[in-house]
């Protein structure tokens, strides 16, 4: 979806709880790969982020005609995502919580010598660059719920204090100095740790078949470098209010955007062409 105004999204989303097919389709696939996005960065996985989203679009096409305007509509689906994120439970890292502590000791302490060559004829490049990314991503599950989302609001969405605040229930000047709290600790731990994104002596090249071993990158099933990236801007012309809180943000470059997977689209396609619009339709 091209870039839309609040009043356009209003009157798409008028349209569509009026019976319009096309309006509704519009304002779903406007909103896919923000869900996604947001769904990847606080669940860690493709899988898991794939599932999450297909749950929370349901969510928002069955409560459409309970939106009566009186926020953005980008703030009342990223609401409707967050509170569902927040609570959700059947994800990988639900069953094995991580610790900036449990990783930090992995880099330092982790037998990467040790391990066969496991990497199955795929270049070690592209296999280091697979695992950056996800490592990147994975470090996410360190943060308690509250606060990776707090990072991800305001790192990767840039949301506005005031918009995050209504969000997460607190007020801009608590979500700003938590913000500006988790970015530090994040940075503290890149900065001591990686080599990528620090000055730590961690490199994902020498750790390719280490990660491999231990179920973290799979060589036949490489889902970052699979992934159509997007440009950021994308993300940003979608989401309407964006505020630039501090000087941390170019420290994180990891959290690069992509496109919803072909899967995910084609499931909420499925359900689009076999439900009945009166599921939403306005009482």
């Amino acid at each position: 979806m091209n870039k839309k105004t609040n009043e356009e999204l209003l009157a798409l989303v008028d349209k569509a709880t009026a019976g319009d097919k096309k309006a509704l389709e519009t304002l779903v696939a406007g909103m896919q790969d923000i869900v996604f996005n947001l769904s990847l960065r606080m669940l860690g996985t493709f899988p898991d982020a794939e599932d999450a989203t297909q749950d929370i679009l349901l969510k928002m096409i069955t409560h459409l005609s309970s939106f009566r305007g009186e926020s953005l509509f980008t703030t009342w689906v990223f609401s409707i995502a967050v509170n569902h994120l927040k609570n959700y439970k059947k994800h990988m890292f639900a069953h094995f919580p991580l610790s900036f502590e449990y990783y930090g000791d992995d880099i330092e302490n982790g037998k990467i010598q040790d391990v066969p060559d496991l990497t199955q004829n795929v270049e070690k490049d592209i296999l280091a660059e697979e695992l950056k990314m996800s490592c990147t991503n994975v470090m996410l599950q360190c943060l308690d719920v509250e606060s990776r989302c707090i990072f991800i609001l305001g790192t990767m969405f840039k949301v506005d204090s005031r918009i995050a605040g209504d969000i997460l229930g607190m007020t801009p000047e608590a979500y700003r100095q938590r913000l500006s709290r988790i970015r530090k600790k994040m940075a503290d731990f890149l900065g001591q740790y990686c080599g990528e994104y620090g000055s730590g002596r961690c490199k994902c090249k020498d750790r390719v078949n280490y990660a491999i071993q231990n179920h973290r990158i799979n060589p036949v099933q490489l889902d970052y470098m699979t992934a159509t990236e997007i440009p950021l801007q994308t993300i940003m012309d979608v989401k309407n209010a964006m505020e630039d809180i501090d000087g941390l943000s170019q420290d994180f470059a990891f959290c690069k955007p992509y496109q919803s997977p072909e899967r995910t689209k084609h499931l909420i396609q499925e359900f689009l062409d076999s439900t009945q619009l009166s599921i939403i339709q306005k009482s």
